[in-house]
């Protein structure tokens, strides 16, 4: 209570002295206009991501940002559809009107701005390895937000189904990846096999992936890199704008509905989403997989000030997802079967009713963003609340498992504003959490944990090339509580406490306008979890029983990745490659040994740590040989080794290869048509512990799409057709936990294929209320 009251007075605070930060009041105006013809372009954006603020050219290609600081440096990003993004850092000082030369281009320019690195910069000038996708490409269909995540090259998902997916980038996944929502790490107990991001997949405008260590930004969990989800940009000044998605999916009759509404009064902002998703079993080139649908509800709203002191937003969300689950019952013919050992009819599996066993997730979320200008610099300070209740119910409403994590969260950076080329950041990060067991049944104890970081940082930027490093001490403590079961000690009270150094050394050459290099070194660390240090029971998403070690080292893991970059007119070509040391890698491994408990024998997993290595390859090729014709191409490839007992990582992406041709003509009375045909391939992966896994083989699944943006009146509407898996080809993909030896202990051979066939129509409708 008394967290609560603090993280109260903290709010209050903040919203009643922002005027202490009070400073001068800057007008910035200009236009934008083609760099051939010098005509002027109407509708095109001005954003300046670390203000927050947003700006739409009038009928003369004229603009005005208010409200603005008097002072300091910041990038602003133009974007105009058929151009390539333009960027600009422009010193509010003496900056006067502006004029945006925009190129027009039929490649997607990747000269974007990417804030989730400490320093915002163009993602030329960021040596981090990183990939954005934008709003058309979040538009396209995707069972979950991970889903939509996976084509970019590097990045893959361990699923359950279409309603679970957990993020894997370079190999690493679980608490190894940093998810931040409203500028806040996502803690949502990421160590299960069978726990999902619990965040609304519509909610974000952008969201980059930034692959590689992240330590020094974000301390523990950052091993393999950072998905950073962007909230929406403001409405510009003295709109109310809008939007409306819905999704119809045919394979598990996914119904996905979200409407959003965004306003701006004179620098007060404000926003509302409401977003419903559900669906009934997900059906497989064999048939339906029972008790698989889900049904998803999330509300979130922001209130907030953009004033010529920054910025000041709250965030609220409320996230509910309820998921079935089946343990397998088979007849004699190989069936799925109900428990009595009666058949499923069809309204059983097309029933959005769902039976147990289920899973009842809840994630409440409060945010507090803010951007102070003080001095000769700024300050972000961003504040968080999260409560994450996760309830598996076995037989009934009264759950058996119930983990209810409470968790705070307090970040602070201070930017100096760059003289002479250089920029520097000194900040402090810390966190607290408590989770208690509510249920009747216990995997993990009871347990709090806290942690501590302060890191310093500098970036040094020439004409052509940049140079950035820095370094960060971390602290953090676990401790897991003790309890008895029936007279019987199920966990043993342990307290871990672990501290590390981490450094980072980042550079960037742009040689001309086409071709550009960037490279990284630096250090990571992951603090072990508490389910690693004190698990002790039946994990019953995983069909194992896991006991933990309290005596766990933390993993630290020692990195370099290298990247050429080329954008020309007709072509775009990446290609990177990267290695990480993890000293002390976390992993439960089972050697043969069995338990029985709850009167079923359950295989036994025991956390341990070895020395891993991981290295591999990303690479994309866009090719537009005339401006109706695109042609994308993406690789990811990572070859991962268990080097203490000599044999592979267990449950390690395959490697893959994704080919689209997309047609885009211009017809008339519409903008933005395409028909598109995809080809998305995985190849074999053998690299498997086999003792306790299976290897997986290759696939090829045929995607095909068509869609258009129509004009009624002035009001556009956006209708797209897709569908995936058009063959209905059977396949396993090598993360999915129903391939075979993951799913049932007594029958390794018994796997559930991924799903088949699925057409999904969509719609899209943006709108202005008020302008």
């Amino acid at each position: 209570m008394k967290k609560l009251q603090l993280i109260g007075l903290v709010i209050l605070y903040t919203l009643l002295s922002t005027t202490a930060f009070a400073n001068v009041l800057k007008d910035l105006k200009g236009k934008v206009i083609d760099a051939e013809t010098k005509q002027t372009l109407p509708g095109a954006t001005i954003f300046i991501p670390d203000l927050k603020v947003t700006a739409v050219t009038n009928n003369d290609g004229e603009f005005a940002l208010n409200n603005l600081p008097s002072k300091g440096t910041y990038i602003v990003e133009v974007h105009y559809i058929g151009y390539k993004t333009a960027t600009q850092i422009v010193n509010f000082a003496t900056a006067g009107n502006l004029e945006f030369t925009l190129k027009s281009t039929a490649i997607e320019t990747k000269e974007v701005v990417i804030t989730g690195s400490l320093i915002s910069s163009t993602s030329k000038r960021n040596s981090a390895s990183s990939a954005v996708l934008g709003k058309d490409q979040l538009l396209q269909p995707s069972s979950n937000l991970i889903d939509a995540l996976t084509k970019i090259p590097g990045v893959s998902q361990i699923t359950t189904g279409p309603s679970i997916s957990k993020p894997v980038i370079r190999g690493l996944g679980y608490n190894r990846i940093v998810t931040l929502d409203d500028g806040i790490k996502q803690q949502g107990q990421q160590w299960g096999d069978e726990h999902g991001i619990e965040i609304d997949q519509f909610k974000s405008d952008r969201i980059e992936v930034l692959r590689g260590a992240a330590s020094l930004m974000y301390g523990s969990d950052a091993l393999g890199g950072v998905i950073n989800l962007l909230e929406p940009s403001t409405a510009p000044e003295g709109q109310v704008k809008g939007e409306l998605i819905t999704n119809y999916s045919t394979n598990n009759g996914l119904s996905a509905n979200s409407l959003m509404l965004n306003g701006n009064e004179n620098g007060f902002v404000w926003r509302a989403r409401g977003t419903y998703k559900n669906a009934y079993s997900f059906k497989t080139p064999t048939g339906y997989f029972p008790n698989s649908g889900f049904n998803e509800t999330d509300l979130s709203g922001m209130v907030g000030l953009n004033k010529s002191w920054g910025y000041t937003h709250l965030n609220v969300s409320s996230f509910r997802n309820n998921i079935g689950f089946y343990e397998p019952t088979l007849d004699a013919a190989g069936n799925f079967v109900k428990e009595d050992g009666s058949p499923f009819e069809t309204s059983d599996y097309k029933s959005r009713d769902l039976e147990y066993p289920r899973q009842d997730i809840r994630h409440f979320k409060i945010a507090l963003n803010n951007n102070f200008i003080i001095g000769n610099g700024n300050l972000k300070a961003d504040f968080g609340f999260q409560q994450n209740q996760r309830r598996e119910l076995e037989d009934g409403p009264d759950p058996s498992l119930f983990f209810d994590l409470k968790t705070y969260n307090a970040d602070l950076k201070y930017y100096i504003h760059e003289t002479n080329g250089w920029q520097p950041v000194f900040g402090f990060s810390a966190d607290a959490g408590n989770s208690k067991n509510k249920g009747i049944e216990f995997l993990v104890p009871a347990y709090s944990t806290y942690g501590v970081g302060v890191f310093a940082y500098a970036k040094k930027n020439w004409e052509n090339s940049t140079f950035s490093l820095g370094a960060r001490y971390d602290f953090r403590k676990n401790t897991g509580e003790q309890l008895f079961v029936d007279g019987d000690e199920q966990f043993v009270p342990f307290i871990n406490k672990s501290s590390n150094v981490s450094g980072a050394l980042g550079f960037t050459h742009q040689f001309n306008e086409e071709w550009n290099f960037k490279a990284n070194a630096g250090s990571a660390f992951r603090a072990p979890n508490p389910a690693e240090l004190g698990s002790n029971g039946v994990h019953e998403g995983t069909f194992r029983y896991e006991i933990g070690n309290s005596n766990l080292s933390p993993e630290r893991s020692y990195q370099v990745d290298a990247a050429l970059e080329y954008e020309g007119k007709i072509v775009s070509a990446s290609a990177s490659v990267y290695n990480n040391y993890v000293h002390n890698f976390i992993y439960a491994s089972n050697n043969g040994e069995t338990i029985t408990a709850e009167g079923d024998e359950y295989p036994v997993y025991r956390y341990g740590q070895v020395n891993a290595n991981l290295y591999g390859a990303e690479a994309s090729l866009t090719i537009h040989p005339v401006s109706f014709i695109h042609f994308e191409n993406t690789f990811g490839y990572v070859h991962a080794q268990n080097n203490t007992l000599g044999r592979p990582l267990a449950f390690i992406p395959a490697g893959t290869l994704r080919n689209e041709l997309r047609f885009e003509p211009k017809l008339k009375g519409t903008n933005d048509a395409y028909l598109s045909v995809g080809i998305n391939s995985a190849f074999k992966q053998t690299r498997v512990d086999d003792v306790f896994e299976t290897p997986t083989s290759g696939y090829t699944l045929l995607n095909a799409g068509i869609g258009a943006t129509f004009n009624l009146g002035k009001q556009p509407v956006k209708l797209s057709v897709s569908a995936n898996n058009l063959l209905n080809q059977k396949y396993y993909d090598a993360l999915s936990r129903f391939k075979p030896g993951r799913f049932d202990y007594e029958n390794p051979n018994l796997g559930v294929y991924n799903a088949g066939r699925n057409i999904t129509f969509g719609l899209y409708l943006p709108f202005t209320l008020v302008k």
